[in-house]
């Protein structure tokens, strides 16, 4: 059972932001900017590299659950804005085997972001 999926079954506590029947959002632990959001599907998916196309709704819902999210904590604007992250893999930076997205916001991004 991954990090994740222990607290979608809250047998390990996080600052939940927001959630429904297929998604769940959190603050990082380890934030990378001042808010840090993950956000991750109720369904175990490893990694987007191994989803199936009947995922592409799921997959979808993510995003709208990140821009959601971003309305509430009151960041949804074309001025403040933020930045989505996916990860695959070792060298793309995953550390979870759970797919999630990073929602990342409160300071200017940089660009290349790697």
């Amino acid at each position: 059972m991954t990090l994740f999926e222990k607290i979608i079954a809250r047998e390990i506590p996080a600052d939940i932001v927001y959630e429904d029947d297929l998604a769940i959002a959190f603050r990082d632990i380890h934030p990378q900017a001042p808010v840090h959001i993950l956000v991750i599907p109720r369904k175990p998916i490893p990694r987007v590299g191994e989803a199936a196309e009947e995922d592409g709704p799921l997959l979808g819902h993510l995003l709208l659950v990140a821009g959601k999210v971003a309305e509430s904590l009151g960041f949804n604007s074309a001025e403040e804005g933020f930045r989505l992250v996916i990860n695959n893999g070792r060298n793309g930076g995953e550390a979870v085997p759970h797919l999630h997205v990073h929602l990342l916001s409160g300071r200017q991004m940089g660009w290349p972001p790697g």
